[in-house]
């Protein structure tokens, strides 16, 4: 049933946060999402039901969810119909009767459409089609171009997902997978993402891919490639366990329960970063390990951004920062250039840029500025030296494993930095992370 439910109370409709207050909504946390996909490539439609375990903050009488483009078949809340209203990609729903404060509740929507990503200042962002199959690229705002939810980053839930397409496409999405059922045309996959993980690190890919093992070891490393780039996947990507190996000598133990390395038979313009997985394009494999920094950082971002996730969208160095710094560090390690001369290398070409950025708080439009990359990695190196490898190395390992699935913020950081300092650090991250000019490089 369509009707047209009243507006919002203030605040149900948005998150509050300071770069992104459209995506998110107020006065409920979701606990667990359960998708049900049936995916027909071709015309590129979906059918889907998507339930929501959510918990009332406050007594609510509707809510908002973020949703896009699609056409909906009903919306029940606790198995009862509920009066909706879908417009301006949010779905603003008004139960039969009112939520109390602190109760769990279920909201159920059934839709159909054809799933096409976000526009947003970034580009198109979310459910993109290949050529040859589909994936989704969520960050920041591209979660609802597929299913109804509450889109900011520190609204965690576990998942399950059910993808049922064409049986000839490998099916990958963000989770272990649990069963696999073959019928003679169609393919029903079930994943579980147990983990609290935001709206935007959840992910599929569908695509005529081989499932090949990257590395025996602990944590399962896995990759579907595409037939023809299956040679220089195996040189590219030959690495990988050696660096799981590292990263978790480094900051503990790995988050999750697999990791997946998805290469699309398409090109891309960077690799994309998810719960568990990480997918590439055709053009960052060739053999000679030409883009293996950018292996490095998408396996890094499992720690930070994804095992810890910014509380919102201002503390993106957090996640950027450190995923550079561990290029530095991987470098160092497997034989190339040290971290202290890639430093000062990036020191100086970011001297040459403008200073007109602040780190802790670049602002929404460059908040995937190369500068929060670098910037922040040269924060950390300026860390490392004030602070010495004997406390910096431990520092980050408690960072990783103290905060492990939560959200975090930057005051959160330089607090427990200051902790494994001994001594304050407030002139020091004031310098670095506050004001907009680059401070000088210690040790140069």
């Amino acid at each position: 049933m369509i009707s047209r439910a009243s507006a919002p109370g203030p605040g149900a409709d948005t998150s509050g946060d300071s770069y992104l207050p459209r995506h998110g909504n107020g006065g409920y946390r979701v606990r667990h999402y359960e998708l049900d996909l049936d995916y027909r490539i071709g015309p590129n439609r979906l059918s889907a039901t998507a339930v929501l375990t959510c918990e009332a903050g406050q007594a609510l009488s509707r809510l908002t969810l973020d949703f896009g483009e699609f056409r909906i078949g009903r919306v029940l809340v606790d198995g009862k119909a509920a009066r909706y209203v879908h417009r301006g990609g949010k779905l603003q729903v008004k139960p039969g009767r009112s939520i109390a404060p602190g109760a769990e509740f279920r909201v159920e929507v059934r839709y159909v459409g054809n799933p096409r990503p976000v526009s947003s200042r970034w580009g198109d962002i979310g459910w993109d089609e290949l050529t040859d199959g589909a994936l989704v690229a969520s960050q920041p705002v591209g979660a609802p171009s597929w299913f109804p939810c509450n889109d900011h980053p520190a609204d965690k839930a576990s998942y399950r997902v059910t993808v049922s397409t064409s049986s000839p496409y490998l099916v990958a999405v963000t989770g272990n997978l649990v069963s696999r059922y073959d019928a003679a045309s169609t393919t029903k996959w079930v994943f579980e993402r147990p983990e609290p993980t935001p709206t935007y690190l959840m992910s599929v890919q569908i695509g005529r891919y081989d499932d090949v093992e990257l590395a025996a070891g602990p944590v399962p490393l896995r990759g579907a490639v595409p037939p023809r780039l299956r040679q220089p996947f195996e040189r590219d990507f030959g690495r990988q366990g050696r660096m799981m190996d590292l990263l978790r000598e480094w900051f503990g133990p790995y988050p999750f329960g697999e990791y997946v390395v998805v290469v699309a038979d398409d090109e891309l313009d960077d690799p994309i970063e998810a719960q568990g997985m990480s997918i590439f394009g055709a053009n960052h494999v060739d053999g000679r390990r030409t883009h293996e920094r950018l292996v490095v950082h998408e396996l890094a971002h499992q720690w930070f951004g994804n095992s810890l996730t910014v509380a919102d969208w201002r503390h993106i160095w957090l996640n950027e920062g450190f995923a550079t710094y561990t290029e530095w560090l991987w470098s160092e390690e497997s034989g190339g250039q040290s971290a202290r001369a890639l430093a000062a290398s990036w020191h100086a070409r970011m001297r040459a840029k403008p200073m007109d950025l602040r780190i802790a708080d670049p602002g929404v439009a460059k908040m995937f500025d190369e500068r929060v990359y670098k910037r922040g990695a040269l924060t950390l190196h300026a860390l490392r030296h004030r602070v010495g490898d004997a406390v910096f190395f431990p520092l980050v390992r408690a960072w990783a494993t103290d905060h492990r699935h939560g959200t975090v913020t930057t005051e959160q950081f330089t607090a427990l930095a200051e902790g494994y300092a001994g001594e304050s650090l407030a002139g020091f991250f004031a310098t670095w992370l506050d004001a907009p000019a680059l401070p000088l490089l210690p040790g140069a």
